[in-house]
């Protein structure tokens, strides 16, 4: 197997709710941004990385995502689909998709709903720079957010607390979860099959415990299109070539 980096999966199943109207009768993933929707510049991105075999999860309206994309030939990429009876977070959809992803021996998993310019060549040469890194996500920072996240001098994340029920007063750095994700395929063991699961909630603070959990700083555009404001945001950032 090729130590470059060729495999990801992109995360689609949900439902979009905080989005209101925008998703009445479109999956998030496929919202007009400019002249594509935004899923389309994920994969362009992915494929100008060399990133070709994709695969997405689905459940609402799935039919939206697969009538545009079908195959992925014609932007540069394979592409199969892993559909879903009922949501299963985003370590039980990886589960899902494990007969497609345990052949590779590292991959990207990615929000669908996250515009992102990073270098995941840069990415992937961090993480196999950590033999012991069944993980590695990237970070920005950001000094309130829905994450608190904590790395010693070699980037290795020492606390990882998702959505604290209350402000952490003792938290030392400002660095939370950018949602994107490069995993080594040992992932593939620590998650429950055929049940929700999720990575920042279930599966991370194991990672941590065992020193295995790696942080790498967010170097590019990222904005997360988890409100109807953000959307916005998204759309001004396309018009002044923040991303493209």
């Amino acid at each position: 197997m090729s130590a470059k980096l060729s495999a990801a999966m992109i995360l689609c199943a949900g439902f979009g709710t905080r989005m209101h109207d925008f998703t009445k009768d479109l999956p998030k993933p496929m919202l007009q941004i400019g002249p594509k929707p935004l899923l389309e510049y994920t994969i362009t991105h992915l494929a100008k990385s060399g990133i070709t075999n994709i695969v997405i999860n689905l459940h609402y309206l799935p039919e939206k995502i697969t009538a545009h994309f079908g195959d992925g030939r014609r932007f540069g990429v394979n592409i199969s689909y892993s559909p879903e009876e009922k949501p299963l977070g985003t370590a039980g959809a990886v589960k899902k998709a494990e007969a497609f992803l345990n052949k590779y021996d590292d991959f990207l998993v990615l929000y669908g709903d996250i515009v992102c310019t990073q270098d995941y060549a840069a990415l992937h040469a961090f993480h196999k720079s950590r033999p012991d890194a069944a993980a590695s996500i990237i970070l920005h920072e950001r000094a309130k957010s829905n994450s608190v996240v904590e790395i010693d001098d070699k980037n290795k994340i020492v606390r990882f607390i998702e959505r604290p029920e209350k402000e952490v007063a003792d938290k030392k750095q400002n660095w939370v979860n950018s949602g994107l994700y490069c995993f080594n395929k040992k992932i593939l063991d620590y998650i429950p099959p055929e049940e929700f699961c999720d990575f920042p909630k279930n599966i991370f603070s194991r990672l941590v415990s065992e020193g295995s959990l790696y942080g790498f700083p967010l170097n590019g555009y990222r904005c997360a299109i988890d409100s109807p404001d953000r959307y916005e945001k998204a759309c001004g950032d396309l018009a002044n070539e923040l991303f493209g």
